[in-house]
């Protein structure tokens, strides 16, 4: 039996659950019958323990269970009566005090319901469009990039198929140096501080500043040294915020050499026949679809943001616990993609919080305006997303495969078009104002290698 609903604040809820002691202990009883047909005890034949002994050793597990279904089924129907959409998971606690009845065990279920979306009026939203264009200056960056991804080095000073690098013997940014070096504190040399043969390119920023300008202008054979401070919160704790004595010999200088843009160039891309004109092609195809990419997210998070300032709700505490979670968990799981022992980090909950948030916020929001406004996935949809996907791997047909056999992995595509069925919409009923961004600055990098 379940009292009235009592509404504790704008979406919280309590419901007192209450239970005749005499049904708990006659299903308790029903159970233990049911186990001891293949109880097992030492001296006994499967089957033939005594009830008494079954209990003993069964007892409590087997009240926990009934009591957990009854509260479970008591609570289920309660909310279903009173036609309430439970948001998360109820907290369920026993009933003392004055609120006991004889005879009955009670049981006071805490929890809050999903809250009511109101829409604004999306005719006085403003929304920033982002727009941006591919230009053969963005292609002739790419192919530069693709170049510096194939170098290949050869030692200063010796003839090659591509020459000897010039006459200037001295490193230099983008020359690979190898050197030998050791460094000390106070005199005394400190773990990691010492390296034989080690490989580095100027310029990279692998080593810190201190270091590669001291590189830079040796010859092979030359010895350098120089004080090098380390900063206050470098990854190594011993020589962090102290200043090391270092020296360095230069042992081999090879200077760099990018590939020509030309067929072979065109071939190791997957031009078939090493035409260029079909390479920038293939290339400019592929920046649109990235850029098309990052446009759709800008656009989409100029969407969201609105409709988040013209929608009212209040926010369930426990659906943004749960998200916190799931946040933290994925998070946990990334660093040990990389190596990382998640043990060793700390992750509090606050880390996560407003993220989790907007997400459920954004969530709320959306269900209600698919609801409201018929903006379901459909099949064409989803397929078409998909086959876009695909487009950009060697294996279109495998992506599809990928996708349209797996239910999961294809609501993850219906979820997607969802979101942008939400985004054409608002598109279409509010302000919008077009916003050309430069590549480089759509892309975050200034198309850098």
């Amino acid at each position: 039996m379940a009292t009235a609903v009592e509404t504790l604040s704008k979406l919280e809820r309590r419901i007192t659950l209450t239970f005749p002691m005499s049904e708990v202990q006659a299903e308790v009883e029903k159970r233990l019958k049911v186990r001891a047909r293949t109880a097992k005890a030492p001296g006994f034949r499967p089957g033939k323990v005594p009830l008494k002994m079954v209990a003993a050793q069964y007892g409590y597990q087997v009240e926990s269970e009934v009591l957990n279904d009854k509260i479970g089924q008591s609570f289920t129907d309660a909310v279903t009566a009173s036609n309430l959409r439970v948001a998360g998971y109820p907290d369920i606690q026993p009933k003392t005090g004055d609120g006991a009845v004889e005879g009955s065990v009670a049981f006071d279920a805490t929890f809050e319901v999903y809250p009511e979306v109101t829409i604004g009026d999306l005719a006085g939203v403003e929304v920033e469009k982002t727009q941006s264009a591919v230009s053969d200056a963005e292609i002739d960056k790419t192919l530069d990039i693709l170049r510096k991804q194939r170098v290949h080095y050869h030692v200063k000073g010796e003839q090659s198929d591509h020459g000897d690098g010039g006459g200037d013997l001295t490193a230099k940014n983008g020359d690979r140096v190898t050197v030998d070096f050791v460094g000390k504190i106070d005199g005394v040399e400190f773990q990691g501080g010492k390296a034989e043969d080690y490989a580095v390119v100027l310029g990279e920023g692998r080593m810190l500043p201190e270091f590669e300008a001291a590189a830079t202008g040796l010859k092979v054979g030359e010895t350098k040294t120089f004080p090098l401070p380390f900063p206050a919160d470098y990854h190594g704790k011993d020589v962090a915020g102290k200043t090391a004595e270092f020296t360095i010999t230069l042992k081999r200088i090879e200077w760099p050499h990018m590939p020509e843009i030309d067929a072979e160039f065109a071939k190791s891309l997957g031009i078939e026949d090493g035409d260029l004109g079909k390479m920038r092609a293939d290339i400019k195809k592929n920046l649109e679809r990235e850029v098309s990419a990052r446009v759709k997210a800008k656009t989409k998070d100029s969407v969201m943001d609105a409709l988040i300032k013209v929608c009212d709700l209040e926010v369930p505490k426990a659906l943004v616990e749960q998200d916190v979670e799931r946040l933290a968990e994925m998070t946990r799981q990334d660093m040990q993609q990389r190596g990382m022992n998640p043990q060793d980090v700390q992750l509090p909950k606050e880390l996560f919080k407003t993220q989790a948030e907007r997400r459920v916020r954004l969530g709320l929001i959306l269900a209600e305006m698919v609801k409201i406004n018929q903006l379901e996935a459909t099949q064409d949809q989803v397929k078409a997303q998909v086959e876009d996907f695909a487009q950009s791997y060697e294996d279109p047909q495998q992506v599809l495969k990928y996708y349209f056999s797996d239910r999961s992995r294809l609501a993850e595509v219906e979820a997607l078009v969802l979101e942008e069925n939400v985004v054409n919409y608002v598109l279409g009923k509010s302000k919008v104002t077009e916003k050309s961004v430069p590549f480089d600055e759509l892309m975050g990098n200034n198309a850098q290698a």
